[in-house]
């Protein structure tokens, strides 16, 4: 019943993917290892999970590893090449290979605007001060000019009319 619900609850999922605490990884080898029924199991789904990562593999660009051959040590390289490639022939360049990458050059980091710009984002800037200053002039202006008529009003009310 407990193998059952390893397989229902993506416990063994989780072991293939290493996302297990430790100590439900630890029940999980030794379950594995006493359950004959669990060991096939578990390869069905590396093999199904390798066939899929495969599938939604994206190939790397075709100049990496050139670069990557050139930014490592010399005899690095020719140490990888006796031990993986003995045979290691370059294939036949008949036809140049299509990359489905753009290769896009930068020359530097800045960025570069027409030299009027300089010019107009100053002026805007000058404008907006302008305009704030003239605006708290008349924010101000109108305020104390509400307070004249009160005090006007108030004044008026008090003292009575002359006949």
């Amino acid at each position: 019943m407990k193998n059952y619900q390893y397989l229902t609850d993506g416990l063994l999922k989780s072991y293939t993917l290493g996302t297990l605490s430790p100590d439900n990884r630890r029940e999980a080898v030794q379950l594995i290892a006493t359950d004959p029924d669990l060991a096939p199991e578990l390869e069905a789904l590396e093999m199904e999970m390798e066939q899929y990562f495969m599938q939604q593999a994206i190939p790397p660009p075709p100049g990496v590893k050139n670069a990557l051959q050139q930014r490592l040590v010399g005899a690095d390289i020719q140490k990888w090449r006796e031990a993986y490639e003995p045979q290691a022939q370059p294939p036949p360049q008949s036809e140049p290979i299509r990359s489905p990458y753009i290769d896009v050059e930068v020359s530097d980091t800045h960025l570069r605007v027409h030299k009027n710009w300089r010019t107009a984002l100053i002026l805007i800037f000058v404008l907006g001060k302008v305009f704030l200053a003239f605006g708290l002039y008349q924010y101000f202006k109108a305020n104390s000019l509400e307070h004249e008529i009160e005090r006007l009003k108030t004044t008026q009310q008090i003292t009575p009319p002359t006949p």
